[in-house]
């Protein structure tokens, strides 16, 4: 094991101390806007996860799934925000 494989083990432990942070943020958030930011998080910390398991297993095919996964997130923030809008002007 070398430099670069432990600096991608580390990595992905921090991604996923982050990633139950994130989710108990989603969980207990105080607000919709609080949780639409975890939800964006969690989104991101997964596709950078996916991608770091790629370059560890030498796999580009699941880059494509990297490109979705980041692409459905930043629609669903987008959704999100337009929603919360929506919501606001209505009061």
């Amino acid at each position: 094991m070398n430099w670069f494989d432990i600096g991608i083990e580390v990595l992905l432990v921090i991604l996923t101390l982050s990633f139950v942070l994130g989710f108990m943020r989603l969980i207990k958030g105080p607000d919709v806007p609080n949780r639409a930011l975890a939800f964006d998080l969690i989104a991101l910390q997964a596709v950078g996860m996916v991608a770091l398991i790629a370059i560890r297993h030498e796999a580009p095919m699941l880059l494509d799934i990297v490109m979705v996964a980041a692409v459905l997130g930043f629609l669903g923030t987008v959704l999100l925000a337009r929603y919360l809008e929506d919501a606001r002007d209505g009061e």
